[in-house]
């Protein structure tokens, strides 16, 4: 009901809220079925896209088709518990994610070019 009365009057959102959730903290076994079941509860699901490889395991981005059933899954889901795991729901912020990226892509370079040119970080 909460959502309805935001939808009534002409609310205004922060910036931050997009129908994009980043959610953290996921059991590594969760289905893509159990995800619909637990997020599709607020409101129609466009996407899932559940992380699978070593660095994403634990992970998903979950696509609502209305910003306002983003927000009240935001609300609702932050610190659900399931199988024993709180989950951390987040807004999806595109600069966040590329720096971070970034921030890995530039490490990567730099340990390469210490290995090309013999050079060591470790005191001797």
């Amino acid at each position: 009901m909460a959502a309805l009365s935001l939808r009534k009057g002409n609310t205004r959102l922060p910036p931050e809220v997009n129908r994009v959730l980043y959610v953290r903290n996921l059991p590594f076994n969760i289905t893509s079925e159990e995800m619909y079941d637990i997020f599709g509860k607020y409101g129609a699901i466009r996407q899932v896209r559940i992380g699978t490889n070593k660095d994403t395991r634990g992970t998903a981005f979950v696509v609502y088709e209305d910003i306002y059933d983003a927000k009240t899954a935001v609300d609702h889901l932050s610190g659900f518990n399931v199988a024993n795991r709180y989950l951390i729901v987040l807004y999806y912020q595109q600069a966040k994610m590329s720096k971070k990226f970034d921030q890995k892509k530039k490490e990567e370079e730099i340990t390469k070019l210490q290995e090309k040119y013999g050079v060591s970080t470790k005191d001797k």
